[in-house]
């Protein structure tokens, strides 16, 4: 099975709806393997859910749908790891649910880099980008 996820205004991409991260990510102890499910119909926003631990769920969001500028550069070991040869990577970041009326915000420093033919997923902290690791979501924003 597959999603379809916007990766920016203008197209969407097919994605694997089960996720297998090469690393375990940041935070999420050796957890490895995740459902990606569609939250909306237009590909904006999805949970990533633990196939292996209940209850362990993270929001993510296609970045450039809300973020058009972002355009992080994706280093060569990432490439490697994921198996993508020339093909670009689909990038997703967590979004944190706001808080006391603040909007959500979307960890800009370090995206999901995930191959779409296999679902290979890796969590990259950018180096020597400035994007914030706490970017407001919203009209709040």
């Amino acid at each position: 099975m597959s999603v379809l996820v916007a990766v920016d205004d203008a197209g969407a991409r097919q994605l694997p709806d089960h996720l297998r991260f090469v690393t375990p990510p940041p935070g999420m102890m050796a957890l490895r393997a995740f459902s990606l499910d569609a939250l909306d119909e237009t590909g904006a926003l999805f949970a990533m859910r633990s196939t292996e631990t209940d209850g362990v769920r993270l929001f993510v969001i296609p970045p450039r749908v809300y973020v058009p500028d972002y355009t992080p550069s994706i280093d060569a070991a990432t490439r490697e790891a994921l198996g993508l040869g020339d093909e670009a990577p689909v990038l997703l970041v967590v979004v944190h649910p706001g808080k006391n009326g603040a909007p959500p915000t979307a960890n800009l420093l370090a995206p999901v880099a995930v191959n779409p033919r296999t679902g290979a997923a890796i969590q990259v902290v950018l180096e020597g980008d400035d994007w914030p690791l706490r970017a407001p979501l919203g009209a709040a924003a």
